[in-house]
């Protein structure tokens, strides 16, 4: 897959960095080793954020800015590491979907980083185009139904829409059956290094999904 940034994202966020990783993977129900490092990964956040700090988070702060700039409010529409990050501050309570979505949660908690996880074989075409929402534009959201991605930094297939910092796509989501992952993690403003954050999301990937064949691209 090819990442393609288009003018408008640059102009609103010009430190952005997208770093890519495809790997074929065996993705499974989340075990528990996987949920205790999750666990693990949100008491360090309880024990170092209140909840009125966590959109002061570097990787956090850059993304909303760059959501002002689009013209999109984040506080309607909150990048998905604050939302998580919020809930576990907020003693919500954790979820656990899949091996997949998991530990790319666990690398987003860690890190502020909105990160995108898509299943390629579900992607049209070979690049995705990150650009801005559009108007009326159709969007459903993982388990939000339709969400309204106007002046939203939003990425494109040859289809539609697959992701966004708020939410990813139903159309493109990691399921059991997905064979083929692509993460979009977007630095908007770094906080973990991105060779560290690489770093963190190949050891899981191998830990828990038996990846192989992972290659890593940075766009910036």
């Amino acid at each position: 897959m090819e990442i393609i940034i288009e003018p408008i994202i640059r102009q609103a966020a010009p430190g952005l960095k997208v770093v890519t990783i495809e790997a074929d993977v065996d993705n499974s129900p989340t075990p528990q080793a996987l949920i205790d490092e999750l666990q693990a990964a949100a008491e360090k956040i309880k024990s170092t954020y209140e909840l009125s700090m966590i959109n002061k988070r570097p990787a956090v702060a850059a993304t909303r800015k760059a959501y002002k700039a689009l013209g999109k409010e984040p506080n309607r529409y909150r990048p998905s590491s604050e939302a998580l990050c919020r809930r576990i501050v907020k003693d919500m309570g954790l979820y656990y979907i899949n091996s997949l979505v998991d530990l790319i949660n666990v690398v987003s908690i860690a890190s502020g980083y909105s990160i995108g996880g898509f299943d390629v074989d579900k992607i049209s075409g070979d690049t995705l185009t990150l650009g801005a929402g559009r108007e009326g534009e159709d969007f459903e959201g993982i388990g939000r139904g339709a969400l309204n991605i106007a002046s939203m930094p939003v990425y494109r297939d040859m289809t539609g829409g697959v992701g966004t910092p708020t939410s990813d796509n139903e159309r493109t989501k990691l399921d059991l059956t997905t064979k083929r992952l692509l993460m979009c993690i977007n630095i908007y403003g770094e906080e973990m290094p991105a060779e560290e954050t690489v770093e963190l999301s190949k050891s899981l990937l191998k830990k828990y999904c038996n990846a192989t064949n992972l290659l890593v691209k940075i766009y910036e």
